[in-house]
């Protein structure tokens, strides 16, 4: 569809039409426009509306990014970008830009982008009449012999006209006179020349010398004259004049001759002799200075060669006007001309320009996304202008054909940033001359990443061993996830999901650094109350959207021979048993058997038994295996009713450091077993009244010391209260976690008696570092038995009791640190670290501190928590056996213990973090 607008001159500038032609492709990609503009026209002059003629939504220019191609610009235009514009930005002279061509035309290229759309532009430079003709001379000579016959024709020297067209060298004119006229004629080119015809003869002897007024004409409106004064000198006759084989010769000669290149040899004669048969050759006055550069001629031989550089891209057909003369006198020139043709080698590499290029591409880009825009030109002309262009290398690119010599890269296929994450496309071009030339540009792509890749454990399952006792907060394992990607699609963060073990979070076991996927126990693992759990482990990216993967972690817990063997039997008041031993009684009696358990597991439950004192006159033996106690060998017969052996049997197990009990037995040796029975009765009945005994003193004590707690507990509570509740141990880490002071109290009275154990204190990690109400900052340090390769790191812990420790009224913490920190009312809870220390620990009364005179009072007080034992035996429960280790769900400190009262204090401490807790229970 062809589209012809005018704008009317006199909107514009005068005499300027302005011609509009938009040439539509089927995909409405491409157009092309053409304007013609007059030259000389003022900087600012209008030459069209690029977005109007071309249909284009003005508002839209700026987002769409409408631009000039670069390697399109030209200093006589511009283009305004924000309403499409096209003006003259500087005085355009035709003659200096185009020359003598017929056709000056200024090309430029605009696109817009989102979609691309790529507008060609020609704006035809309209000459005007702005230059007259000229002669070279103001005077020119002609020399004409007298003997000239009427028609002779004797060429004059052409004026010069730079404008073309219409506005060229139109005609020549000539004083009117009685021997000469003008012959104008044209050359095939279109330049005109005159030719001075003699009318009629001449004689010097009446005149030796005419002057004519030669004058020139243009063809513009108004018309443009030029003028020289022409003197025609009349000679003495030589009547011969020299003579071309052919008028015109036509030869051909390859462009980039090199200088001195035969062009043609030309010969001319003259049938006279001597000086007038002697032919001088030359340029005709006529020919154009720029052949005159190109070419020479030899004088005397008539040999025309290359004199300069002949370019087939700047002219393809040269035309050489030659003229040859004696040297005779009055001689008269003979003329020819000589057409070379310039034959086309290929000296032109193509041109690969990019208009534009995308720096990168998302690796999510669909098949055909445009990376880049470039055009082709090679000046040369048929074969060796006819390109073929491709990409180097196997790149997920491919070429596609736009417009003429436009392409765009496009993708070919999917991209994958993680097997690339750039590319170099090499664009070569190549032509089909002999031998072809070829040209090449690169430019680099950069993939951008997407999130497209999951987060990948290094395993899918990790066995993490924990040695029970472990100090809480401690790092125990670390799991790793990589993801391919990059940035933030790459930054992965660690999380644990949520599961119960035991009817408890498992964020109250373990806690993960989230940047480092370090694992850290939150509290003391007891082996006898659980042995392993299972969790996962969730890694997830930063992306968008955010992409995890899941890894189960299985931690074992590792056991401790931190259980001290316990004698179930014989049992005896006060620790002692006896057991009658009948005088007659054989070698091998069994006397009695020790039986014993340890909660430990492995070599650290299997026990042996052994006689640590009263067997030194060998009377008995004890199988080390299964604690039979038997006689060694018969009793004497001297009879004594008071012999009796007071016997000291050690149960020690195979850990490391083993751990052993002991048990006394005294073994009274009686005339019969009726004997023995008796005083088994005796012991059993004054056993029965101790116990009776023991067991109301015991009841009256505890029911006095319960009433004094709860006393004391009420003062602590107003005091408390008086002061604004100033420290709360209970902090509120959730919802349904320790609701504050007011709503723990509450529940006191409404919650089931429950001794306090190591499953009742958890250590949950915070990130935020506040000291206040509720708050403990506990620093926990990596133990050198995990791990020590680790770097230390120091976390802040709050320290929380479970909904049954409510029940608590006292809570004692001891910081076991020699640095330990002063400043209380930065840490009201004290603070937890390794170390050993005497100083005097602090008092938590229901969340306040108590004075240093109520620590002292207290301190007076002393209450063990009796563990539960795994074997409920009846007889084991009245026995005085008392232990001041916890619960089990900790770790063993100093002063722990599982023996009985003849072994107290055996146990070793194996931590630097020590909890001492002074409890009492609401009945």
């Amino acid at each position: 569809m062809y589209l012809f607008l005018f704008y009317p001159s006199a909107l514009v500038f005068p005499a300027m039409i302005v011609l509009l032609i938009a040439l539509c492709f089927t995909d409405g990609a491409l157009s092309q426009i053409r304007y013609s503009v007059p030259e000389e026209a003022e900087h600012g002059t209008l030459v069209g509306n690029i977005a109007e003629d071309l249909g284009l939504d003005l508002t839209k220019l700026a987002s769409r990014r409408f631009q000039l191609v670069p390697s399109s610009r030209t200093p006589y235009l511009e283009v305004n970008l924000e309403n499409g514009v096209l003006f003259v930005n500087e005085k355009i002279d035709r003659e200096q830009i185009c020359k003598q061509s017929a056709s000056c035309q200024l090309n430029m290229e605009v696109f817009l982008e989102n979609p691309l759309e790529l507008f060609r532009v020609e704006i035809e430079v309209v000459d005007i009449n702005d230059n007259p003709p000229s002669f070279p001379e103001t005077d020119l000579t002609v020399e004409i012999s007298e003997s000239a016959t009427p028609g002779t024709r004797f060429p004059l020297e052409s004026a010069f006209d730079p404008d073309v067209g219409s506005n060229a060298l139109r005609t020549y004119d000539i004083t009117t006179n009685n021997y000469f006229y003008l012959d104008v004629q044209t050359q095939t080119d279109g330049n005109k020349f005159a030719e001075l015809v003699l009318e009629k003869p001449l004689d010097r002897e009446q005149q030796a010398a005419h002057r004519y007024v030669l004058t020139a004409v243009d063809g513009g409106q108004p018309p443009r004259t030029g003028t020289a004064l022409l003197v025609v000198k009349v000679l003495d006759s030589n009547d011969n004049v020299p003579v071309f084989e052919q008028p015109v010769y036509t030869v051909s000669l390859s462009e980039n001759a090199p200088v001195g290149t035969l062009v043609i040899q030309l010969n001319a004669t003259d049938l006279d002799e001597g000086l007038n048969g002697e032919i001088v050759y030359s340029f005709s006055n006529h020919i154009s200075s720029h052949v005159k550069e190109l070419f020479s001629i030899d004088p005397r031989t008539g040999r025309i060669e290359v004199r300069g550089e002949v370019d087939f891209e700047e002219s393809s057909l040269y035309q050489i006007f030659i003229q040859a003369k004696d040297l005779g006198p009055n001689a008269v020139p003979a003329h020819c001309k000589v057409l070379v043709k310039v034959a086309d080698m290929n000296d032109n590499a193509p041109e690969i320009t990019f208009s534009t290029v995308t720096e990168s591409v998302s690796e999510k880009a669909a098949p055909g996304t445009v990376i880049a825009l470039l055009s082709l030109t090679d000046r040369d002309a048929e074969e060796n202008g006819q390109i073929h262009v491709e990409i180097l290398g196997d790149v997920p690119f491919k070429l596609k054909s736009s417009f003429r010599n436009y392409f765009t890269i496009v993708t070919d296929g999917f991209l994958n940033r993680e097997l690339a994450d750039s590319y170099s496309v090499t664009v070569v071009a190549r032509d089909k001359g002999t031998p072809s030339l070829a040209s090449s540009k690169s430019i680099r792509v950069q993939v951008s990443d997407e999130n497209d890749n999951v987060p990948t454990f290094t395993q899918s399952v990790y066995d993490v061993y924990v040695t029970e006792n472990n100090v809480p907060g401690a790092y125990i394992h670390a799991v790793m996830a990589l993801d391919p990607d990059i940035g933030q699609n790459a930054l992965i963060s660690y999380s644990i999901l949520e599961c119960d073990i035991q009817d408890m979070s498992v964020k109250t076991y373990v806690s993960i650094n989230e940047e480092t996927g370090y694992l850290y126990a939150l509290r003391s693992f007891d082996y006898e109350q659980l042995k392993d759990f299972t969790f996962l482990v969730r890694a997830k990216d930063s992306g968008a959207p955010e992409l995890s993967s899941n890894a189960t972690v299985k931690v074992i817990i590792v056991d401790q021979n931190d259980n001290a063997p316990l004698v179930l039997a014989p049992l005896g008041k006060n620790g002692t048993a006896r057991e009658p031993l009948p005088r007659s009684a054989e070698p091998g009696y069994l006397v009695t058997r020790v039986v014993a358990m340890d909660a430990d597991d492995g070599e650290n439950a299997r026990l042996s038994y052994s006689i640590q004192r009263g067997n030194e006159n060998g009377m008995f033996r004890l199988d080390w295996r299964t604690g039979e106690l038997r006689t060694a060998r018969r009793m004497s017969a001297k009879r004594d009713p008071h012999q009796q052996y007071d016997l000291v049997i050690e149960v020690r197990d195979h850990g490391q450091p083993p751990l052993s009990s002991s048990a006394s037995v005294l073994v009274m040796v009686v005339d019969s077993m009726a004997e023995g029975r008796g005083v088994g009765d005796k012991v059993g009945t004054s056993k029965a009244k101790d116990g009776a005994l023991d067991l109301t003193l015991i009841l009256i004590i505890a029911l006095g010391s319960v009433s004094f707690i709860f006393l004391l507990v009420m003062i602590v509570l107003a005091v408390r209260c008086q002061k604004d509740k100033k420290l709360n141990i209970y902090t509120c880490l959730t919802s349904d976690c320790c609701l504050g002071c007011s709503s723990c109290c509450s529940r006191q009275g409404r919650s089931r008696k429950k001794k306090l154990s190591k499953a009742d204190i958890m250590l949950v990690q915070s990130n935020v570092n506040v000291s206040g109400p509720g708050t403990a900052q506990v620093p926990v340090e990596e133990s050198g038995s995990f791990g020590s390769h680790h770097q230390n790191q120091n976390y802040c812990y709050q320290v929380c009791l479970t909904p049954e420790s409510a029940k608590t009224d006292l809570l004692f913490l001891k910081p076991c640190s020699p640095s330990r920190s002063t400043d209380t009312d930065h840490n009201p809870c004290g603070a937890i670290v390794s170390g050993y220390t005497d100083q005097q620990p602090d008092i938590i009364s229901n969340g306040s501190i108590l004075s240093n005179e109520t620590k002292h009072q207290r301190t007076e007080l002393s209450y063990l928590v009796e563990r539960p034992r795994r074997v409920n035996s009846s007889a084991f429960q009245e026995a005085d056996l008392v232990s001041s280790k916890d619960s089990g769900h900790g770790d063993s400190e100093q002063g722990d213990s599982d023996h009985d009262a003849t072994n107290r204090g055996h146990s070793s401490g194996k931590f630097g973090v020590s909890y001492f807790f002074f409890l009492s229970e609401v009945i």
